[in-house]
């Protein structure tokens, strides 16, 4: 089971729409606009991701009582550092990796990339200020890497994981 969408606020949703489907690749497919419950109305944005079963979604926001001002970006929002709350999407092979990250380079994005030694990731930010991720998985998972998921639930002295093989930071030569 996978899930169907994930919905968040934007304030600037040119900017989102021209990030999710010039940059990322997703097409918008949808809008639903109509009121809100407690007043106002919105607009909710689904940009179809792989096929007609998986989307991220967005809503755009008028009117609503109380809420004049927002943070957009996860993590700003729960006090926490930018890496904690991110969107985390899947590649098919490294070669489809490379490509996305050839096209956020292109599209005047910094590309933070790290091989975490079962996976490898590369990393930007979107235009709410999250965190975004493609992430292709590069190891198998072992009954000993569920023992230690599993010893990990109890613990209270942190036993410290392998770090990672390669971290870099590609910086995009195009004006953002």
């Amino acid at each position: 089971m996978g899930y169907h969408h994930l919905a968040m606020a934007a304030k600037d949703m040119k900017a989102i729409h021209d990030f999710y489907e010039g940059v990322m690749d997703f097409e918008l497919v949808k809008v639903e606009i109509g009121p809100s419950p407690d007043g106002g109305w919105a607009k909710h944005y689904f940009y179809r991701m792989e096929d007609d079963s998986k989307f991220i979604a967005f809503w755009e926001l008028h009117d609503l009582p109380g809420v004049d001002d927002f943070e957009t970006n996860l993590s700003k929002a729960a006090g926490l550092p930018d890496h904690i709350n991110h969107i985390a999407f899947d590649v098919r092979d490294r070669d489809d990796l490379e490509r996305r990250r050839q096209q956020w380079l292109d599209a005047g994005k910094d590309v933070m990339e790290i091989d975490h030694n079962w996976c490898h990731s590369i990393y930007t930010k979107d235009p709410n200020g999250n965190l975004v991720e493609f992430c292709l998985t590069t190891g198998s998972f072992t009954e000993a890497d569920r023992e230690e998921a599993l010893a990990a639930l109890e613990s209270t002295e942190p036993k410290f994981s392998k770090p990672p093989a390669k971290v870099e930071v590609h910086k995009s030569e195009v004006p953002a």
